[in-house]
């Protein structure tokens, strides 16, 4: 729930690995939480071709395992998708395939690039032709264009022209390579499975497909494999370890672990110091927001020794939501993703954990549905500071004027909302959870460690 946050995407990659697009889609499958508007898997076989199958859709729904019985391929990327930069339309789901008369290749990325448009129009009027709408495709046009000599060098080249935040696979032939920004906002890391190699937007999918964890994709690096292992190259000398905060807040797996930090601890923490920050404690029973704002629930009432219960139920079976024209279908959406029990919350103080509030439209619809359903009061504690800037790099948060924080008062946001009391996570709490210069707080503070090309669509 919480607001219904987007991330722009997951990517997953196989190399030298038995049935490497069967292995993708269960690496994608466990990826689903950062994208389910579309979804695609590149696979390249023993008789040395490409297959591609791509599509709006989930993963399941897109994909059955018999589909993998003759693709027989050995090396793979796939990619799920939610769109922010184009819009979600067909031609932008990933991964996209480059069918060349020497070096095809096919790219997935995860991030947003804050100079695409520049570098597009450029090309367009030089004459060159996008398949899709979306800023992926810009790093694919760089690479042809290049007048470097060889591979790693066009890659590098083409890497030093782009800004913003992504995490980049690129499958050829012969040879992967794992790329990540200079500033380490979109998470990448890589694993050994029997003879080949794994990479993932998340260490959790190398848990289900039981490959074992290597280590981060650092920032500034391209990491190239092939059949003979690893080879490490840097297309940027000054690289900084920031990695998007809302990756640990929101978006990543509780089990996955990013700049060995396990995200699951982090959101215990960061309930923890939420917490600590309260003189008196208002409730009789916390509850959070399902699922990501469990594990900072748990940690709140570890802290304030007060009863921890699940107050609220999340249907897993209830597909994805939709824009529906009147309130009243919006609010049956809702409740049909989400359900009271009364006996944990009826007649008492409720304390609510949300890891975050952007619009304030789902807190306000929950905090009725906890007090229609017997609450007493509801008081709400969120495991962030206020959301008051934009984000450009990838996270669906692009205007000034649909964020609460940005527009409201505390007072009038918990007027708003209709809780109790109302407090969030402060900065300097937030940045006790990171090691010291990580972390990247843009939306908290309006510092971003990327130059933005286009402050007016932020309006």
């Amino acid at each position: 729930m919480s607001e219904m946050l987007k991330e722009k995407c997951g990517v997953f990659g196989c190399f030298n690995i038995d049935n490497s697009s069967l292995v993708n889609y269960y690496g994608l499958h466990a990826l689903q939480h950062r994208g389910q508007e579309g979804c695609g898997i590149l696979g390249y076989d023993e008789k040395n071709k490409f297959i591609l199958k791509k599509g709006l859709g989930l993963v399941s729904e897109k994909f059955r395992i018999n589909d993998f019985k003759n693709w027989n391929t050995i090396n793979s990327i796939g990619h799920v998708l939610y769109s922010t930069t184009g819009g979600s339309v067909d031609c932008n789901v990933q991964p996209f395939f480059f069918n060349l008369s020497k070096d095809s290749f096919g790219l997935a990325h995860n991030g947003n690039l804050t100079n695409a448009h520049i570098i597009k129009s450029k090309f367009e009027e030089e004459g060159s032709i996008f398949q899709a709408t979306s800023d992926s495709e810009i790093l694919a046009h760089l690479i042809t264009k290049s007048k470097e000599e060889t591979r790693i060098n066009k890659i590098k080249n083409s890497l030093n022209v782009i800004n913003g935040a992504f995490a980049f696979l690129l499958l050829f032939e012969d040879e992967m390579y794992a790329i990540r920004d200079r500033n380490g906002l979109r998470p990448l890391s890589i694993a050994k499975l029997n003879n080949g190699y794994v990479v993932s937007s998340e260490t959790y999918a190398f848990d289900v497909t039981g490959a074992e964890f290597i280590r981060d994709v650092n920032p500034g690096e391209i990491i190239k494999i092939t059949k003979n292992g690893l080879e490490s190259y840097y297309f940027s000398k000054n690289n900084f370890n920031t990695v998007c905060s809302m990756e640990y807040i929101y978006f990543s797996h509780p089990s996955s672990t990013i700049n060995d930090i396990n995200v699951h601890n982090f959101r215990v923490k960061s309930g923890e110091l939420l917490a600590e920050q309260e003189n008196i404690y208002l409730g009789d029973v916390v509850i959070g927001v399902p699922d990501s704002s469990t594990s900072a629930a748990l940690g709140y009432a570890k802290k304030s020794n007060l009863p921890f219960d699940i107050g609220l139920i999340k249907n897993k079976y209830s597909g994805r939501t939709f824009i529906q024209p009147t309130t009243e279908l919006r609010e049956i959406g809702v409740r049909n993703k989400l359900s009271v029990i009364k006996d944990v919350i009826n007649n008492k103080r409720v304390i609510l954990i949300d890891d975050s509030i952007v619009r304030g439209t789902t807190s306000k619809y929950i905090v009725k549905l906890l007090k229609d359903n017997g609450a007493k009061e509801v008081h709400l504690r969120v495991a962030s500071p206020p959301i008051k800037y934009p984000s450009y790099y990838g996270i669906d948060i692009s205007t000034y004027k649909e964020l609460l924080a940005a527009n409201m008062s505390l007072a009038e946001m918990n007027s708003y909302i209709g809780s109790d009391s109302l407090s969030f996570l402060t900065l300097d709490n937030l940045k006790k959870l990171f090691k010291p210069n990580q972390g990247c707080f843009d939306i908290f503070t309006g510092v971003y460690p990327v130059d933005i090309y286009d402050l007016n669509k932020g309006v």
